[in-house]
């Protein structure tokens, strides 16, 4: 088996540690809220969220896949690093074993921000390729999922400000 490894730094202008809590331990709940065109829903099908864990994300109607299961490998709260296998699934397609991956969060040297360090391998079936469209395709849509996860903790930072109203809740959350 042949493998393609990526590696992948972002900006959020989030602090890091409310960008892993949220990534980590609020995505189950968010992403099927912030963006419901993709996620209907995520939910622990066996553990207890930890390491060894298996959740199951089902698409909406209409996405282009239905389902993925993934495999918690690591998380520490302290080290801000998280790592999961994508382990069944459409989204591998015919050409793809699994999807490994690894992602810290640190903080920007201004501690106003947080640098993510997403390094992805792709485990290819014996003989099998995975073309530069696909790669780009889900890009895209991590791309997507971040960038929903950043408005709302950014727009959720606004609302906290000194207890007043400074920006509106995400529309998907009303």
């Amino acid at each position: 088996m042949s493998a393609l490894t990526f590696t992948e730094e972002l900006i959020f202008p989030v602090a890091a540690g409310k960008l892993f809590k949220a990534v980590v331990f609020d995505s189950d709940n968010l992403f099927p809220k912030l963006i419901p065109e993709i996620y209907r829903r995520i939910e622990i099908i066996e553990g207890d969220g930890g390491p060894g864990s298996i959740k199951k994300a089902e698409f909406s109607e209409g996405a282009e896949f239905k389902y993925l299961k993934k495999r918690i490998d690591a998380l520490d709260e302290e080290k801000l690093t998280y790592g999961y296998t994508v382990i069944e699934g459409d989204v591998l397609m015919d050409n793809v074993e699994s999807i490994a991956y690894e992602v810290k969060f640190e903080a920007t040297p201004d501690g106003e921000g947080c640098k993510c360090t997403y390094v992805s391998k792709y485990t290819l079936k014996p003989g099998a390729e995975i073309s530069e469209k696909q790669l780009k395709d889900g890009k895209a849509k991590l791309a997507a999922m971040r960038k929903a996860m950043e408005v709302h903790l950014l727009e959720m930072h606004m609302l906290k400000i000194k207890g007043t109203l400074v920006a509106p809740p995400h529309p998907h959350l009303l």
